[in-house]
């Protein structure tokens, strides 16, 4: 007859295994996580409470809180109660912390205290990744992506915002006005009572309502960038991709490497474009890859010709296409790129093969732009095809050679792109879905990046466990602590 498979009673005893060791195989990923939080040095770090204290209670050690939040990011679960649940039931969580069982106010209060030690955490992996070598190649795809915060939509205001909601109550107020007239006009009754009354109590909530968006907007109006978030003061509205979409959040900012896919170093902004931040991330890239001459590849929306500049000025090469923002190539007119600068005449040819010349040149928000244009043009065939005004003029920025020079090697390479994409959308792709595509959980720019820096952290490790196997990289760290010569801190001296 057959059978089911068939477990163990609940109320059996047993004596074997004997330790919590033996649940707990070789090559899980959790002995990583052991081991490499045991050869940081965490009060070089900057983690309170290293070092216990004579008075009062005894605390838990940070290394066991900081494994525990590695393994709960590893493992998807972030929420501070939920940490507190699997130190209860998951046996690789009392393994991890030795059967230790912090309540969540403890867990949660060891992320919002050790914000920058835990920032450090993950460029020390990024340090450990460079002793592995396994940055063999001196090149970085970077890109940014919106991450949503914990404030509402709802709950933040820009002008637009503030002028539409303020329009809307006033709105509603002339309608109730208007329904309240017309049951004034009404024989009076019990009904009829009730209705003013309603009405007047909806008039009352909205010019309520309306004096407290006027108090918001003086508060609005006081900030730099003219918004405000009230649950999460420094969350900002931000467009997307989707055409009139937008959500209220982070920009997040990342460096990848083209081989393994890992994220390289990584910046959390509130601001809503990409324009300001390639050479800041290009030279952190660089430091922590640890070259003299690195190249880095980003979209469009990158472009900004001071930060190319800056890239240049510091030894990195830059790919980074141009945006075609001319209205005259969407009037179907010649474009500025049909235009040939001649480098040794500091002149420009136009399509109709006329020479633009230098007339003057002007400063124009911060930067130094000469002006070209050609006295033919009223007479020119192609004017039509060229330019409405009198004359096609050309502005060439002082640094323009820079940009130019980018260009020829982007249509050198025009598969530096592709590289790109394929190189630095699946972290964030892969990152949004262990988050489950929420919110972050804390609030404040700085909170936040510390939960992206482990977000990070847990994201660098589950690839390099894959890449070499937990084993492998057991060994490869304690082999490092013994190439060392150190007894304590060797990945942070490595």
């Amino acid at each position: 007859m057959k059978r089911f498979i068939e477990g163990e009673a609940r109320t059996q005893s047993a004596l074997l295994p004997a330790s919590l060791d033996d649940y707990v195989v070789e090559d899980n990923p959790v002995r990583v996580i052991d081991v490499f939080v045991d050869e940081l040095d965490l009060r070089e770090l900057g983690f309170e409470g290293v070092a216990p204290l004579e008075t009062g209670r005894p605390a838990y050690h940070p290394s066991t809180l900081l494994k525990l939040y590695l393994y709960g990011y590893l493992n998807r679960v972030q929420s501070s109660r939920r940490l507190e649940r699997e130190t209860q039931c998951n046996l690789e969580a009392m393994w991890l912390t030795g059967r230790l069982m912090p309540d969540f106010k403890t867990i949660a209060s060891f992320r919002k205290d050790n914000g920058k030690a835990i920032r450090s955490v993950c460029r020390q992996f990024v340090m450990l990744c460079r002793e592995l070598e396994l940055f063999s190649q001196e090149v970085v795809a970077i890109d940014g992506s919106k991450f949503k915060a914990v404030n509402n939509r709802d709950r933040n205001f820009t002008s637009a915002k503030m002028q539409r909601r303020l329009q809307q109550i006033e709105e509603s107020i002339d309608r109730y006005l208007s329904q309240l007239d017309t049951a004034d006009r009404q024989e009076p009754s019990e009904g009829q009572a009730k209705k003013r009354t309603r009405l007047q109590d909806k008039i009352a909530i909205l010019k309520q309502q309306m004096q407290k968006l006027k108090a918001l907007e003086v508060r609005m109006l006081e900030a730099p960038d003219k918004q405000i978030s009230l649950t999460d003061p420094d969350a900002r509205s931000m467009a997307t991709s989707g055409k009139g979409t937008g959500i209220v959040g982070y920009n997040v900012q990342t460096a990848v490497e083209p081989k393994h896919h890992l994220i390289v170093t990584h910046e959390v902004t509130n601001v809503g474009n990409d324009r300001g931040q390639l050479s800041t991330l290009a030279q952190s890239a660089r430091d922590a890859i640890g070259v003299e001459a690195l190249t880095v590849v980003a979209d469009r929306g990158y472009f900004d010709g001071e930060q190319i500049l800056a890239c240049d000025e510091a030894g990195i090469t830059s790919f980074v296409p141009k945006p075609l923002t001319s209205g005259s190539k969407a009037d179907g007119r010649f474009g500025k790129q049909d235009f040939v600068y001649i480098a040794q005449d500091d002149e420009y040819r136009c399509p109709a093969g006329q020479r633009l010349i230098k007339h003057y040149t002007t400063v124009e928000d911060g930067m130094t732009l000469h002006c070209y244009w050609c006295s033919v043009c009223p007479a020119c065939p192609m004017k039509a095809q060229c330019t409405t005004g009198k004359e096609r003029r050309v502005r060439r920025w002082e640094h323009e050679a820079v940009i130019d020079a980018m260009q020829a090697r982007l249509d050198a390479d025009p598969e530096k792109m592709r590289v790109r994409r394929q190189t630095v959308e699946h972290p964030f792709g892969t990152i949004k879905l262990w988050m489950g595509w929420t919110h972050f959980l804390t609030k404040t720019l700085d909170r936040v990046s510390t939960e992206m820096s482990l977000h990070v952290l847990a994201y660098n490790i589950k690839r390099v466990i894959k890449i070499l196997r937990a084993g492998a990289l057991i060994k490869a760290i304690r082999s490092l602590k013994m190439s060392s010569g150190s007894q304590t801190g060797t990945i942070a001296a490595a």
